[in-house]
């Protein structure tokens, strides 16, 4: 089976692991801050914060932005599940907003009208978690004028887009943010085997999210509100979270992290190899914005239904049954039990509804060998046929 995603380990990635589990320092090591430090240089951020997940830096983020029960999160239904459960977390309320038909990213102009209806009737959320599906960057431009003017705080979720690029500058510099997420599972960019980073510009939103990774905990005398006992004194400042990412899994990320770029351009490659494949065949290939440069976490078509009369399932299925492990990127979260028992319903978000009917996710990762492209795109040609 050719699955749709897969971590690329190296020598260098498993000495680098090996080196740390011989060394004096499994967790609270010097390996986090490295990580961190060389992220933060990459994306041209002024600090780092990593944890254990992408779904813990969403969590701390949302922490640190002060979101509590009586406000709102607002994101968008094509997204997994953690985009909006962070919001839950926090007790406030969740609500979505539809996305662009081609970039399959939060629509701008459906944020625009959202807003208008908000401020008339009192409820405009105070967190924003635009998310770059696929690797591909939202029109933060857009985003960041209308959080500007409504006075919203914004989290980009950029968990599927390290590496890639918006209007010229790396993802992740929170030019138009609060604060930018990463996630490093290991079908994603790059892999800490679990793990995620949450980055800002903000002095205090960083120290913030590195009390809560760690129960609430400072050691730091200028942060104390009691006496310095001595150099054993700590004090919870705050109720806290184990959110810590270990050394070996932060030595695992310096590693990959020298091949971003690498990654990122042999994904391209592949991406454009699909493109010509597969043009001229009953599905709507990805569309790229030219303000973007998508770091191509994930290759997503559409099956034509004015072009074909072949169910995305029936698709699906003859691929899977090729060895071609495809997935579907996402079922709209408005739509999962839980969400619909807060009172969300099919229909309410009709581009997100519509783009998952006919989506199906083929494989991408850098790894991906040309044997295994012509495998996938035969398989395609066969199962539209």
């Amino acid at each position: 089976m050719i699955p749709y995603g897969h971590q690329d380990i190296s020598q260098s990635d498993v000495d680098a692991v090996v080196q740390v589990l011989h060394s004096d320092f499994l967790t609270q090591g010097p390996m986090v801050p490295r990580f961190e430090q060389a992220v933060a240089a990459r994306v041209g951020a002024n600090y780092a914060v990593a944890v254990n997940s992408a779904t813990s830096a969403l969590h701390v983020a949302c922490l640190a932005l002060d979101l509590r029960p009586g406000d709102r999160l607002w994101t968008v239904p094509n997204t997994f599940v953690a985009s909006a459960n962070c919001g839950r977390y926090c007790g406030a309320d969740v609500d979505f907003v539809d996305i662009d038909p081609r970039t399959y990213n939060l629509s701008t102009s459906a944020l625009a009208a959202k807003l208008e209806e908000a401020e008339r009737s009192g409820t405009l959320p105070k967190v924003l978690v635009p998310v770059h599906f696929a690797g591909q960057s939202c029109d933060m431009v857009g985003i960041h004028a209308l959080a500007q003017r409504y006075g919203i705080r914004i989290i980009e979720d950029a968990s599927h887009a390290i590496g890639g690029r918006y209007r010229g500058a790396a993802i992740g510099g929170c030019a138009y943010s609060d604060i930018t997420v990463f996630s490093f599972h290991p079908v994603k960019i790059i892999t800490t085997g679990e793990g995620g980073m949450a980055l800002t510009n903000d002095r205090e939103l960083a120290a913030r999210m590195r009390l809560l990774r760690t129960h609430g905990i400072t050691r730091e005398p200028d942060r104390m509100e009691g006496c310095d006992d001595g150099s054993w004194y700590y004090e919870q400042l705050d109720l806290g979270f184990n959110y810590r990412m270990t050394d070996f899994q932060a030595a695992l990320g310096l590693s990959q992290h020298d091949r971003v770029d690498e990654f990122v351009s042999r994904r391209r490659q592949i991406a454009s190899t699909y493109d010509e494949r597969l043009a001229g065949l009953p599905l709507i290939l990805p569309f790229q914005h030219p303000d973007t440069e998508s770091a191509f976490h994930l290759y997503v078509v559409q099956i034509d239904s004015d072009s074909t009369l072949i169910a995305r399932r029936t698709v699906f299925e003859r691929l899977r049954k090729a060895g071609i492990g495809v997935n579907v990127h996402y079922i709209p979260v408005h739509t999962q039990p839980y969400y619909r028992r807060r009172g969300f319903r099919l229909g309410q978000y009709p581009e997100a509804e519509k783009y998952y009917s006919r989506a199906i996710s083929i494989p991408m990762y850098a790894a991906l060998e040309t044997s295994a492209i012509d495998r996938v795109t035969a398989a395609l040609r066969e199962a539209l046929s």
